[in-house]
């Protein structure tokens, strides 16, 4: 496909449904005047299980690989750690591989090339001692207040935040260097570690590189789809019946486009991937509830789509479940391969271990010293026998008479 396009067409197909561009000079340059291969590379922390938000960049490295562009796939394993402990460091090993399953699986249900495409482990070269001594030399030219505005909106924020949250932005910036990229691609909440990278790296006599980034689907409660909060996304493994009842859940105001996850999906995912799979302009269809309800409703550009929504022709009612048929069938083959591998289901578990249930052990009721006839300070032993420093005050001796005479009970003589 690539031979037969155009420079401006690749450009065109690379610049596609992006949210924003930083030096498009730089990649002009090498389509137009280099004439060779853009060189992208897109990132993923290895934290949580990914979710369906992934297929938004999927999508746009589909589009860079039909481009021409060669890829590059930072599995960024450390970056996981450095984000106050989103993945504890004993399970960064197995959560890197399950990315690569969960990543490459995504790739080929999306019909794509992959061919130019490399995956990389950040660990691979991120602990050698030139990477470091950059990390050191990095350290010495950004300001503390920089490195934490350039991660504020990617690393977890808390009140007592640890060094490791300065850290992770200064290895992004170093990472387009040591992987010899010309752009660095990902979501629009990465833009200030980007800006970071582009006024910094030329500090330590690197090249400047481009920055693409994509929009950020919104989760299903509101707010970003986030890999680490599970009550904000839909697994990529998740079987039909939790996706349904997510979806059903999911904030979907009526008449309400902006901020509305539901419709962001529709727009990024599910038309773009229909377009690739089929060679043409995208199609979503939304069946009625009733056969005299009329015809399904069918769209091929997401303009129509949201002022349907906001005229209330198309209601949350109509649109959820057409979301749901569609995902789940997007779904199939991702899940298919799960399934049928061993071993990406043996990596699962031991990147995701299970939690253990606690038994809840049960309390020994302590009555106190306030329950009728308590004396302070007794206690109550197996045999009979009382303990404690009140003991005479209870104790009602060894026999009988003993204990009547104690109770003041008078015995009864027979004659």
């Amino acid at each position: 496909m690539t031979d037969s396009m155009s420079a401006q067409d690749r450009l065109d197909l690379i610049y596609e449904n992006l949210h924003e561009r930083l030096k498009e000079e730089i990649i002009e340059d090498v389509i137009f005047k280099q004439n060779r291969s853009l060189k992208i590379y897109w990132g993923t922390a290895t934290t949580g299980r990914p979710h369906c938000g992934y297929f938004v960049p999927m999508v746009k490295l589909a589009h860079f690989l039909r481009a021409g562009c060669t890829i590059k796939i930072l599995l960024a394993d450390i970056h996981g750690f450095l984000d106050n402990l989103k993945a504890p460091i004993e399970l960064i090993k197995y959560r890197a591989e399950y990315y690569r399953f969960v990543i490459t699986s995504l790739l080929r249900s999306l019909n794509v090339p992959i061919d130019r495409l490399e995956v990389v482990l950040g660990s691979s070269y991120q602990l050698s001692a030139e990477y470091t001594m950059d990390l050191f030399r990095l350290s010495s030219v950004v300001s503390e207040h920089d490195a934490k505005k350039a991660g504020a909106e990617v690393v977890r924020q808390v009140a007592n935040p640890t060094l490791s949250g300065l850290i992770y932005p200064l290895m992004q910036t170093l990472d387009e260097q040591y992987l010899d990229v010309d752009v660095q691609f990902g979501g629009v909440d990465q833009r200030k570690i980007f800006t970071l990278a582009a006024e910094s790296l030329p500090k330590l006599n690197y090249k400047e590189r481009a920055h693409l980034m994509n929009p950020m689907v919104p989760g299903l409660s509101g707010g970003k789809m986030s890999a680490s909060d599970p009550d904000s996304k839909i697994d990529l493994l998740d079987p039909p019946d939790i996706v349904e009842k997510k979806l059903k859940k999911a904030h979907c105001a009526p008449r309400e486009v902006e901020g509305n996850g539901i419709i962001g999906f529709v727009e990024y995912v599910l038309l773009s991937v229909d377009s690739l799979k089929n060679g043409g302009k995208g199609k979503f269809v939304v069946e009625r509830r009733k056969p005299e309800e009329g015809e399904p409703l069918v769209y091929e550009d997401i303009a129509t789509l949201k002022a349907d929504y906001e005229a209330d022709k198309l209601t949350p009612q109509l649109l959820k479940p057409a979301i749901t048929k569609a995902l789940i069938n997007l779904l199939k083959p991702v899940q298919g391969e799960y399934q049928a591998s061993t071993e990406w289901q043996e990596i699962a578990i031991k990147a995701y271990p299970p939690e253990e249930t606690k038994k809840k052990e049960k309390k020994v009721k302590d009555r106190g010293t306030k329950f009728p006839g308590s004396k302070g300070g007794v206690a109550a032993k197996p045999d009979g026998h009382v303990e404690g420093e009140a003991k005479d005050q209870v104790n009602l001796g060894t026999g009988a008479e003993e204990a009547m005479d104690k109770l003041g009970i008078q015995q009864k003589t027979h004659s």
